[in-house]
This record gives C-alpha cells, sequence and structure tokens, in this order.
C-alpha cells in the first residue's frame, strides 16, 4: 500500500482544490427490480383483464375434481380453471368453484347454460370420454341462451345427449310406457340413424311418458304433420304364409331400443315445427294403420265357458279386426236361475265402414244412423260367437257374423251399452251332440245282445256242422250216381245218333227221346245246385213256397 511523502520541510503544501458534484443519476443496478416490477404489474393486469366471472357449481361427488388443476372446456377449448372444492353444509353436494375466463363471460352464465364432469362412461349412446383416462377428469360446458344470468349452477350428473350448438329440431312423442328405450337411444329413418332420444319423463297423472327426441338436421325435414312414430326395439317376428319373417331396424335396436319413424305412403304433409307433438306407437303395423275414430262400446253375454278368453283379445267380422275385448265377467240371472258370462267389448265402426268403402260396396257417405245400420244387422242375422284363434295355445277371439237361421231378437238402441246377441260355439254343440250321442249308447243293452248273440252263434255252429256232415254224404252217395247216369246218357246218346242216321221216323223218335234227356239233365242239375246250397233239404225236405 503506497502513501504519500511528506512535503520538506519548509514548503507549504498545496491549497486543495474544490470541484463542483454532478447531479444524482441512478444506478445501473437498480433497472432489474424495476423492469421486474413493471413485468410483474403487466401480468396481474394481463390476468385481472383477461379474467371472467367466478362461478359456483353443485355436484353430488367431486370424483376426478382437483382445485388448481381440473379445466373447464366447452368443444375442447379450455375456458375456466377449477379454483376450490368445498363441501356443502348439509354434506348433501359438493360445491366447486370455478373462475372462468373473460371469453366465457357471455353465455357461460347464462341462467341455463349447464355443466357437467366428464368421466370415462358406458351406456347406450355408447362409450365416451375416454381421453380422461390420461389426462383426467374435467368440467364440460354448454352455453346458454337466456339474458338472465346467474353464478350458482346445479351440474348434471350425465352430459347431455343434444347440446346447443348442434344443427336439427327436437320433437315431443307421448307414449304408455318407455319400453326398452332410454336416453340416448338411437331415432331412425329408413334404418338410417338420424337422432337420439334426449329426454324422457313420467306424466303428472302417471298414466303415460312423454319423452323428446332430437333429429339432426338435414333430416329433420323428413319430419312432417302426417308423421308416425313407433317402437322400433327388439325384434318383429311375423309367421304367415309365405313363411317366417323376422325384422329389426338394427343390432342396437335389439340390445338397446330405439325409435323410428316414417309417413304412410310418403305423404308426410308439411315439415313439421320444433316440439310438434306425436303419439309414439308400439309397432310400425300400429303407426301406419288409419285412424280408427270414434269407438263404440257392446255387452255380450255368452252361456259357455270362456276359457282363453281374456281383455285384449280381437273382435273379428270375416277377417277385419273391428276392435278388441275389453273386460270379462261372471253374473248370476236371477229369472232363468243360471250363470251368464258378460263380455264388454269396444269396437270402431269406422274400420268397417272404411273396408266397405274401399272395396266399392258402400257410400262414402250414409244416409243412415249408426243405430238404425245396428238394427238392420241384427235383423239379417248379426250374431256374436266365440272361436278357437290358436289350437295350441287355445286363445278364443270374438267372431261377429251372420247366422240367418236363429231366431230373431229385440234390439234396444237406447240401452247403454248396447247389447249385441250371441249364439254358441259350433265346438261346444258338437261336444252337446256328442254328449248326448254318448248318452244314449250308453242306454243300449249290450250285455243282453252278446249273450243272444253268443246263443245263436251256437245254434249257428250246430247247424253248419250238420250240412257239413250232410254235403259229405252227397259227395260219397249222389255224386257217383250222377256220374253214372251221364255215362249211361252219353252211351244213349251215341247210339240214337247211329240210329237216326239210319231210320228217319226213329230219328224222330229219337229227338223226342233226347230233348226228355235233356230236360232231365237240366232237372239233375238243378237238383244238384239246390241241394249244394241247401244240403238240409235232405233231412227236413223242400220247404212249401206257398206258405209265408
Amino acid at each position: 500500500m503506497n502513501e504519500e511523502a511528506p512535503p520538506p520541510a519548509g514548503v507549504q503544501p498545496a491549497a486543495p482544490r474544490v470541484t463542483r458534484r454532478r447531479d444524482w443519476v441512478p444506478s445501473l443496478i437498480w433497472l432489474i427490480p424495476i423492469v421486474a416490477a413493471l413485468v410483474g404489474i403487466t401480468l396481474v393486469a394481463k390476468i385481472l383483464w383477461n379474467r371472467g366471472p367466478e362461478i359456483v357449481l353443485s355436484f353430488k361427488t367431486a370424483e376426478g375434481l382437483e382445485a388448481g388443476k381440473t379445466a373447464v372446456k366447452y368443444k375442447d377449448v379450455q375456458i375456466g380453471t377449477v379454483q376450490a372444492i368445498r363441501l356443502a353444509r348439509d354434506r348433501s353436494h359438493v360445491r366447486v368453484q370455478v373462475q372462468l375466463n373473460k371469453e366465457a363471460a357471455d353465455g357461460f352464465t347464462a341462467k341455463d347454460a349447464r355443466y357437467w364432469v366428464v368421466r370415462p362412461r358406458l351406456d347406450t349412446s355408447g362409450i365416451s370420454g375416454l381421453t380422461t383416462l390420461l389426462s383426467g377428469a374435467y368440467i364440460g360446458a354448454d352455453a346458454g341462451t337466456v339474458d338472465e344470468t346467474t353464478d350458482e349452477f346445479e351440474g348434471l350428473e350425465l352430459p347431455p345427449i343434444v347440446t346447443r350448438d348442434l344443427s336439427g329440431r327436437q320433437y315431443t312423442l307421448r307414449a304408455r310406457d318407455i319400453g326398452s328405450l332410454d336416453i340416448g337411444s338411437p331415432v331412425y329413418f329408413r334404418r338410417i340413424k338420424v337422432g337420439q332420444v334426449s329426454s324422457f319423463d313420467l306424466d303428472g297423472d302417471g298414466r303415460g311418458v312423454t319423452m323428446r327426441i332430437f333429429v339432426n338436421a338435414p333430416y329433420d325435414k323428413f319430419v312432417g304433420a302426417n308423421t308416425r312414430f313407433w317402437h322400433a326395439s327388439g325384434l318383429n317376428v311375423q309367421l304367415g304364409a309365405s313363411g317366417l319373417t323376422v325384422r329389426t331396424q338394427s343390432l342396437a335396436t335389439i340390445l338397446l331400443g330405439g325409435v323410428a319413424f316414417a309417413a304412410p305412403d310418403d305423404a308426410m304433409g308439411p315439415v313439421a315445427q320444433e316440439n310438434t307433438a306425436y303419439a309414439l306407437a308400439d309397432d310400425e303395423t300400429t303407426a301406419m294403420k288409419e285412424p280408427d275414430g270414434p269407438s263404440q262400446t257392446m255387452l255380450m253375454y255368452f252361456n259357455q265357458s270362456l276359457r282363453g278368453l281374456a281383455p285384449g283379445a280381437p273382435v273379428d267380422f270375416r277377417g277385419i279386426i273391428l276392435g278388441e275385448v275389453k273386460s270379462i265377467g261372471v253374473q248370476f240371472d236371477r229369472t232363468g236361475r243360471e250363470f251368464l258370462m258378460p263380455v264388454l267389448i269396444t269396437i270402431y265402426p269406422d274400420r268397417l265402414r272404411r273396408a266397405a268403402v274401399a272395396s266399392g260396396q258402400a257410400p262414402a257417405e250414409s244416409k243412415y244412423s249408426q243405430e238404425e245400420r245396428l238394427r238392420f244387422l241384427i235383423g239379417k242375422g248379426l250374431r256374436a260367437q266365440l272361436r278357437t284363434g290358436n289350437l295350441l295355445t287355445g286363445q278364443v277371439y270374438v267372431a261377429l257374423d251372420f247366422f240367418p237361421k236363429e231366431k230373431p231378437v229385440k234390439f234396444d238402441p237406447s240401452a247403454n251399452p248396447i247389447q249385441l246377441p250371441t249364439v254358441q260355439n259350433s265346438l261346444d254343440e258338437i261336444q252337446s251332440q256328442v254328449q248326448e250321442i254318448a248318452a244314449k249308447v250308453n242306454k243300449i243293452p249290450f250285455e243282453e245282445i252278446s249273450n243272444d248273440l253268443r246263443k245263436t252263434l251256437r245254434t249257428l255252429d250246430k247247424t253248419l256242422t250238420a250240412a257239413e256232415s250232410t254235403v259229405t254224404r252227397i259227395n260219397n252217395d249222389v255224386t257217383p250216381e250222377i256220374a253214372a247216369a251221364m255215362k249211361d246218357a252219353r252211351k244213349t246218346i251215341n247210339s240214337a245218333d247211329r240210329t237216326l242216321a239210319e231210320d228217319s221216323p226213329l230219328q224222330q223218335d229219337l229227338r223226342q227221346t233226347l230233348q226228355e234227356l235233356t230236360r232231365t239233365a237240366g232237372s239233375i242239375r238243378v237238383l244238384t245246385d239246390y241241394l249244394e246250397r241247401h244240403p238240409e233239404s235232405l233231412l227236413r225236405g223242400k220247404p212249401d213256397d206257398t206258405k209265408k
């Protein structure tokens, strides 16, 4: 370390020079925190600028969700992040706090926005959410359309089948029951999948089910005012004259069910508006048939067993189904002191009239009332009869037909319900006749007849034995004599021939003798034939033909 040398002795030190200090200038080292602060402020400002609203989602469980990690996605684009997960005070659900991005402020805070957790699922619509096996679960979103906003949402436990970004139309179907359908079941048009079942709910009165289906564009243009819908689930098996016919929409409908639609004769009419309501038929045949028109209830009394007849059995008129059996019962008739079997049926007269009009047998409009037509038909012998529809199962149906030989009956058109006369089943009539014949056969004294027949057979056996003995004697005694007589006759004839050749008078006498011999031979032949037929005459003699 160098030190300044002291000045020599006697020399005065130089006076110090005073210089002015420069203005203050920050050091470059301060630039680093300044830049860092600016960057931080910029990032915070950007975050605050891009930060959207906060919402709270309620789910039954937080399975697969993690705070600060689980994303909220719309069309696979992240629009938010889960910030916190808390248990509700009543412990019935979890509350998930979500921070949305700024671009998600419009639509995703609307009151009709929907949120659900995307996980791997296997349901009627197929397998979904397989990508979450590696990336983890996330929250899916569907933007709303209303102007009213909220920050509290009830999360869906299942993903919605139809999102608002899909192009198409929704329709309402009303059915008696859901059958094998479920959310996501396919909708078919000409066996092409064109939509799916989006939701269903039980009616308020519990008498039916209301379903909503979604038909994708451009197939929604094939849904018209005259379109018919029916259950396409399972197999439709028909056994007819052409053999066994099996029909189904696809293999998926056999397991998962489905809905199909079409228009009769391809006349679908104008394109249906969205949310149009339709009836869902049980099968294609029921869906495509003409409207039944007004129904009429009738009462019939049968004096026979109703075994094999059940509610729903068809009411048939020469192959045309006019209605079905509504109910059956039993009733005691105090006047006749017997049990009657009342059967209540529902018929649709327009079915028969429509068939008559189509065949040209009736005008499109009738000048007679329904009661007048029914009175006329009953006067012509219209009756109801139980007939067997299936010999294997024993099922019975009600047949309407004309029986002109039946006795006239009184018809009361003012009765409610109208009573239709009946006749006994032909099989029952045959059974009654067989029973009568059996009763008569049981009265026959078979044992006495058997004893008399046994005595007659013994007497006949004795007679045949005696006849056989007589025939044996004839063969031994009479036949040789006859043979000898024939030989003598032959010799006589030969002699006569020789004599006739010599003398004419003798020839004439011989001719007479030959005639006598011919008659004798004929008598012998008659005697022989008679003895062969009646050998007992040798013992009893020839009976007197004059006695009767």
